[in-house]
């Protein structure tokens, strides 16, 4: 995030590695436009930070999340004592936390996601991974929280997911990133299906200006919204994200992979003449075989 008042103020949130201990988690903030950087929240050296918001209306308020999160090649370890929610009203060099405040889940807590209403800034949005958990809202800036659904289109797979979103003109509207996409109009009570091309959502930005203009970001790529989510641009473009890539040994010899999402392809390493142009650009035709995703 950049501080809107002064764009050489810098924050961002780092989870750190995954798979050991390590220092390099927290809350970092440059005020230098990124030159240099100081780490002004941190815990411990196996809780992160997943998630950061500043208040749209004053830059001095941030709401951070602290996720306790550990991955070996046969656990997830998802939540622990280092999980909590902080804010800080100073522009980060205090911070107090609010991770037990009235209303919100006793015990272990996992995942969190946090949004501030950019036409109340005492209104404030948290998704929590925790026994009892779900979507919360404060209409106190933080400081008491009440329980709104435990939808679990909106809580499942937790530490896949767990992004809120605020909509910048209307108060009680928010979104929730998850398998599905998906939208509530009454601060989270209920919410409904937008269909758009692809599942696994993880990330939305909408123009502070115009919330019918949206940008979102799943495992098929990038689509675009002007009309609110309703409809979204497509996502049929001449990329792929490849798990391995092998080639064969015949001649000429075949470029192979399987996709995120998709199926495994292979191209043939072949001479220009034999490419098409697809109007988007010159491509070697692709072809489908056996297999599928994160597979050889």
């Amino acid at each position: 995030f950049r501080s809107p008042k002064n764009p050489d103020v810098v924050y961002v949130a780092a989870l750190g590695h995954p798979y050991g201990h390590n220092a390099e988690r927290g809350v970092f903030r440059s005020t230098n436009g990124g030159k240099s950087w100081k780490k002004i929240l941190f815990r411990d050296d196996h809780s992160g930070a997943v998630d950061l918001c500043l208040d749209p209306n004053n830059s001095k308020i941030l709401y951070a999340a602290l996720w306790d999160v550990y991955r070996t090649p046969w656990l997830l370890n998802d939540g622990g004592a280092g999980s909590g929610l902080f804010k800080s009203t100073d522009g980060g060099d205090t911070w107090a936390e609010i991770t037990r405040n009235p209303g919100l889940p006793q015990g272990i807590i996992g995942k969190i996601g946090v949004a501030v209403s950019r036409v109340d800034s005492r209104r404030v949005y948290a998704m929590v991974e925790a026994t009892g958990g779900g979507v919360f809202k404060s209409d106190d800036a933080g400081a008491t929280w009440t329980l709104m659904s435990q939808d679990h289109r909106a809580t499942q797979r937790a530490f896949y997911y767990s992004r809120i979103y605020a909509d910048p003109k209307e108060k009680d509207t928010i979104y929730i990133m998850n398998v599905a996409f998906l939208k509530s109009t009454d601060a989270g009570k209920n919410f409904k299906f937008l269909k758009q091309p692809h599942g696994d959502n993880h990330d939305l930005w909408i123009d502070p200006n115009n919330n019918q203009r949206m940008i979102n970001s799943n495992d098929g790529g990038g689509i675009v919204s002007v009309d609110g989510g309703t409809s979204w641009t497509g996502e049929a473009y001449p990329t792929a994200q490849l798990y391995h890539v092998s080639v064969t040994k015949d001649t000429p010899y075949q470029v192979c992979g399987a996709q995120q999402d998709n199926s495994t392809v292979c191209v043939q390493s072949v001479s220009e003449g034999a490419w098409r142009n697809t109007g988007t650009g010159m491509f070697a035709p692709i072809y489908a075989v056996g297999g599928g995703e994160s597979g050889r």
